[in-house]
């Protein structure tokens, strides 16, 4: 087992979440490298805190399965990297990697996830105005959660541009989180058989960054991939399901530098 592992398996250990068999593992692995016990002790002491703040209650089973369900879909690697355009459209940039942080940083902040998600089981109030903020947190679209992320980081930017509709479209972006989100407003519905999607234009590369839907005329989406310096955000309509080739087939509606 290595360091990474364990330090999952002491986070899950601590909140009383682990099965038999991962017990039985990180019980060996605590024997065989007591450098760790530091960790382990963090770890156990962040949960202890957390559970002392309100006589211990029992979830909703619904509401435990979101955020069991949510604590599933995080990134199970926490020194990873986040990972993932037409008139060749705009200028922009080549794919990148963002920066991983350190391994006792990464370690840290998962801990702190796991602990933040088991919090929201503590705070539980039967049927009460906790119940509700947790469920309508669990409930917000990632877009909406990326938009929150971005307006927060430090190099947080924007730009909008205004259609001859009358529709406008703002990018919201982060080079520090790679990141970015279009949100729109007036954007009419594509025709039948056609659907918008995302692209991120790199010099003359556009990659492909998801697709989106209005509702109303409005939308938020979060670009997939890795957004890079110097790209310009770019929307075109593409066949339903997007693009058969990888590339954009018709021209962009919407551009936005970024640089």
């Amino acid at each position: 087992m290595n360091e990474r592992e364990f330090h999952e398996l002491a986070a899950g250990h601590a909140l009383h979440a682990l099965s038999e068999a991962d017990e039985r593992r990180f019980a060996l692995a605590r024997s065989e490298h007591p450098e760790w016990q530091t960790e382990v002790d963090h770890d156990e002491e962040a949960a202890a805190a957390l559970a002392a703040t309100l006589e211990p209650i029992e979830p909703p089973a619904a509401l435990r399965a979101a955020l069991l369900a949510q604590i599933s879909t995080l990134a199970q690697d926490p020194s990873g990297a986040a990972a993932p355009s037409a008139d060749a459209v705009a200028t922009g940039p080549s794919e990148r990697t963002v920066p991983a942080p350190s391994g006792t940083d990464g370690r840290r902040r998962w801990s702190r996830i796991m602990f933040t998600l088991a919090a929201c089981l503590v705070l539980l109030v039967g049927g009460g105005i906790a119940t509700t903020i947790v469920v309508s947190q669990l409930q917000r679209p990632a877009s909406v959660v990326a938009l929150d992320d971005i307006r927060s980081a430090s190099d947080a930017a924007q730009a909008t541009v205004r259609l001859e509709s009358g529709a406008t479209a703002t990018a919201h972006w982060s080079g520090k989180l790679g990141e970015a989100v279009l949100v729109t407003d007036g954007l009419d519905r594509p025709e039948k058989g056609k659907t918008y999607e995302l692209w991120f234009v790199r010099g003359d590369q556009a990659v492909s960054a998801g697709l989106f839907e209005t509702v109303d005329g409005k939308a938020t989406a979060l670009l997939t991939g890795d957004m890079q310096a110097g790209d310009a955000i770019a929307v075109t309509l593409e066949p339903t399901g997007g693009s058969p080739t990888g590339a954009p087939t018709s021209d962009p509606i919407i551009v936005i530098p970024t640089a």
